[in-house]
């Protein structure tokens, strides 16, 4: 596994390089500027402002100076946040997201597993299409329709839970579960279909006719397998989750990274739109690799050879 593992880990330095010079190209190629907001200055004054944030020399320059920056673990600093630079804007938005996206994940892995389950071993039954029609509703709904419509009963109407806002316990539930709900039903969708592939297979006859008992082999041997494709889909989505989703934090008023990704495009703040981009990168690789590794410790039929 450690040859594997080494190979990867070169991949995937390779693959964040490429991610850092495909956005820097994109950042400088797309018109505007990070400072064509400001008021009117001379032309001095704006010279000085390239200059301070190393936008004075060519885009080779440019480029060759950042990704030095990087290599050295600086994201630059913001053009929009005077004197804020881009791993302490991260450092302090990053931490509501992650809690956010950590407690979706928890839920949308946990309960579409269960559910998907279900209704695998109950099919065709009322446990069956009434977790695929739920399914069904939960990715047709939206987060900025699903959201309100949580606030309005949970707070609103029942006075359960808090409107919005971060801290607390009971403030993370809602948005919890509304980031969650549509990926509870990829999760319980694609449990069902791997999982009644799975039962049709003769490992699981031959563990029926030993006398195991139908969730006895579900839970021994059909599981491990039918829940590979699930971890493929729990990779990039954990990646997905941990940084931050715009419209869950907007509707609950939760000051998260999200945000700072879409501001960074609308500001034209290229230094922190690069480095969100590269977390989510880094992070979409790590799971990535860490799907690999899980793949073999439920299947041991797997093995990394390459």
């Amino acid at each position: 596994m450690l040859p594997f593992l080494l190979r990867r880990v070169f991949s995937s330095v390779i693959v964040i390089f490429c991610v850092i010079s495909i956005t820097f190209v994109l950042a400088r190629i797309t018109p505007g500027g990070p400072f064509d907001t400001d008021k009117v200055v001379s032309d001095q004054v704006m010279k000085a402002k390239l200059a301070r944030y190393h936008l004075d020399g060519s885009t080779w320059t440019q480029y060759t100076a950042y990704v030095s920056a990087i290599a050295q673990f600086d994201l630059g600093v913001s053009t929009k946040y005077r004197d804020w630079r881009v791993s302490e804007l991260l450092r302090q938005k990053l931490p509501n997201s992650f809690v956010l996206g950590a407690l979706a994940f928890v839920i949308a892995s946990g309960a579409g597993v269960l559910f998907g389950s279900l209704a695998a071993m109950r099919k065709d039954s009322w446990i069956d299409r009434t977790a695929m029609f739920g399914a069904l509703l939960s990715i047709s709904i939206p987060s900025f329709i699903s959201g309100p419509f949580l606030i309005a009963i949970f707070a609103l109407w029942l006075g359960w839970l808090p409107v919005g806002g971060w801290g607390t316990v009971s403030q993370m539930i809602l948005p919890a579960l509304c980031l969650a709900a549509p990926y509870v039903a990829y999760v319980a969708r694609l449990m069902r279909n791997s999982l009644l592939d799975v039962l049709k297979s003769d490992f699981l006859r031959t563990a029926r006719a030993k006398g195991l008992t139908e969730t006895q082999a579900v839970a021994r041997h059909a599981a491990k397998v039918a829940i590979l494709p699930v971890i493929t889909f729990l990779g990039p989505l954990a990646a997905h989750l941990l940084t931050g989703s715009m419209i869950v934090e907007s509707v609950f008023n939760i000051s998260g990274a999200g945000m700072i990704f879409v501001n960074s495009i609308q500001n034209r703040d290229v230094f922190v739109l690069c480095g969100a981009v590269i977390v989510y990168c880094a992070l979409l690789v790590l799971f990535n690799l860490a799907v690999d590794v899980i793949y073999t410790l439920l299947d041991k039929r797997i093995r990394l050879y390459a």
